[in-house]
């Protein structure tokens, strides 16, 4: 089993994304976990997994719609999902975003 974890930065703001709900979905978009980030832009509380393909899904538009951003309808962004894969290697997997209203990035942290 391999841990995981996601860090998400509002790069609008120059912070953390604190309050921006997520899911974790399996191949078939079934969902598997759903929380929020905390005041770091964590989130606490991500199973581990298996091997296998995997999707972190992030509600961006109702984030920055809630931080007071005037988003136009619809919104660029609405949901951020990031697909990705868990290889058997019991290790630890990071999946950050740092996101914008616009724009999106994302990488495989430590």
């Amino acid at each position: 089993m391999s841990r995981l974890s996601t860090h998400v930065l509002d790069t609008a703001h120059g912070c953390p994304a604190a309050g921006m709900t997520l899911r974790l979905l399996d191949i078939n978009h079934a969902p598997l976990f759903t929380g929020v980030t905390d005041a770091d832009g964590r989130c606490p509380g991500l199973p581990t997994l298996g091997p296998g393909r995997y999707a972190l899904s992030f509600a961006v538009a109702d984030y920055f719609r809630e931080h007071g951003v005037d988003l136009p309808d619809p919104p660029f962004l609405g949901v951020v999902t990031i697909d990705f894969g868990i290889a058997d290697d019991g290790g630890h997997y990071h999946v950050p975003l740092l996101v914008s209203p616009f724009s999106y990035s994302t990488y495989r942290g430590s």
